[in-house]
């Protein structure tokens, strides 16, 4: 049977399971849900992990999935992003349906067995100690960003040879002082006279943010603040997301326990949780309760959660939004996949149409960066590839602004514009930074 007539579901991840560990019932599973995908092929346009499968299973020698050998298997698997669109946007065989069809929780399977079984390598271990890197990056802001700058000859080739870090892409700047340090010295204070006034909102600040770029969070703040919305800015701990790409799924545990226990007392006192990227947002709604179901700090945390645009479009819904002067200005917006996958529409979108004059357009489609994946030379030129129609699509009318909820996504767009010959932007940037500039904040 094709289709479900019911709303898709998600089941919780067994990871406590020693069963989701067995291999060959992993294996198994793989060749059952590629065979579906082979006889499907809807997602051949979202990631290269689905024209890869389909090319071998086309180049084998009988043109069936029992052809591709353990390591075509795995193939597969290195090409995902975790960017969750082919559940969220494709595939007609996921839960409820009798396929039960979870593509990326099955990609996190199979990592969390390479995990377990020590075969995650050091890169991808080491990166994704966000917070001791984000410290260690701060600490040293002058070094780090100096070795890690695009164009280094001197240590760009060693990073490359040492952890594989492709020497073409575009590595974050450290701030000085980590965002979260410093912010409070610098919040405004709320307007008693913004439609929102006395609403709370705890703009958790993911690592980019906090070690890396705070301009989002920043605009954040202003705009929060213009409206009458007191803020503050936290940063307990990196959300997880690099270590659940990894498949890491105690780490990402610890993760859920130890910041929803930080957060909810701040929710008990009437505080709305507002992460700045998109990728933290969608572990704290929806991730993270899947990983641990029977956490009730992670149950209420998932509940008072809300992405930055989202946060706005409810403020303008509930009680207004203070005047914004008209911006005649062409927005190109990019629909960055883990505010897709959060399941709430583009409220990037709908928060930019709240600016008189302003014209976003919106382009749904992968950047093609995938956290730190897109970074490895294994994976750049194919990340740069499938960035391509996103950047062609977001320049085609020439916007005046181009915007991503993605941080990463931002850059690495840049780069994938200049990659198909045209003039990128000076910066790619959250769509919160237009709301501030509409106010001139």
């Amino acid at each position: 049977m094709e289709g479900s007539l019911e709303a898709p579901t998600r089941h919780t991840i067994p990871w406590q399971d020693e069963e989701w560990y067995d291999g060959a019932a992993l294996e198994a599973e793989l060749r059952r849900v590629y065979d579906i995908c082979h006889g499907c092929r809807r997602c051949f346009n979202l990631c290269d992990s689905f024209p890869l499968l389909f090319d071998m299973i086309d180049e084998s020698p009988n043109e069936e999935v029992a052809d591709l050998s353990a390591g075509q298997l795995k193939a597969v698997v290195d090409a995902c992003t975790l960017c969750d669109m082919c559940f969220m946007t494709k595939c007609p065989y996921v839960p409820p349906h009798e396929f039960d069809l979870d593509f990326p929780h099955l990609m996190l399977r199979h990592r969390a067995v390479e995990n377990r079984n020590g075969d995650t390598s050091l890169a991808d271990r080491e990166l994704a100690k966000m917070t001791r890197n984000g410290k260690l990056g701060t600490a040293f802001a002058g070094l780090a960003n100096w070795a890690t700058g695009e164009g280094n000859a001197l240590t760009r080739p060693v990073m490359e040879a040492v952890i594989g870090i492709d020497t073409r892409a575009h590595v974050p700047s450290f701030r000085e002082i980590a965002f979260a340090n410093g912010a409070q010295a610098v919040v405004p204070a709320p307007n008693p006279d913004g439609p929102a006034f006395g609403r709370k909102a705890v703009l958790y600040a993911g690592c980019h943010d906090n070690f890396n770029d705070a301009t989002p969070g920043e605009a954040a703040m202003k705009v929060l603040a213009h409206n009458g919305v007191q803020v503050r800015v936290e940063y307990p701990d990196c959300c997880g997301m690099p270590k659940f790409e990894n498949g890491d799924m105690a780490a990402v545990a610890s993760a859920a326990e130890r910041i929803s226990a930080y957060f909810v007392p701040l929710i008990e006192d009437g505080w709305d949780i507002v992460p700045l990227t998109t990728s933290c947002a969608l572990m704290l709604k929806f991730e993270w309760p899947l990983i641990e179901p029977d956490n009730s700090n992670v149950a209420a945390l998932s509940k008072h959660t809300f992405d930055v645009s989202e946060y706005v479009v409810a403020l303008a819904k509930k009680g207004g939004l203070a005047p914004i002067e008209p911006m005649a200005k062409t927005i190109g917006v990019h629909f960055a996949c883990h505010a897709r996958a959060q399941n709430m529409g583009p409220k990037a979108m709908e928060m930019l149409r709240l600016i008189p004059e302003a014209k976003p357009q919106l382009t749904e489609r992968c950047s093609g960066h995938g956290g730190k994946w897109g970074i490895f030379k294994q994976n750049f030129d194919r990340a740069i590839k499938v960035g391509k129609p996103t950047g062609r699509n977001l320049m085609k009318e020439n916007p005046d602004l181009v915007v991503s909820e993605c941080p990463l996504a931002g850059p690495h767009l840049r780069q994938v514009i200049e990659a198909n010959g045209n003039e990128p932007p000076s910066r790619i940037g959250h769509p919160i930074e237009v709301m501030a500039l509409a106010y001139g904040l």
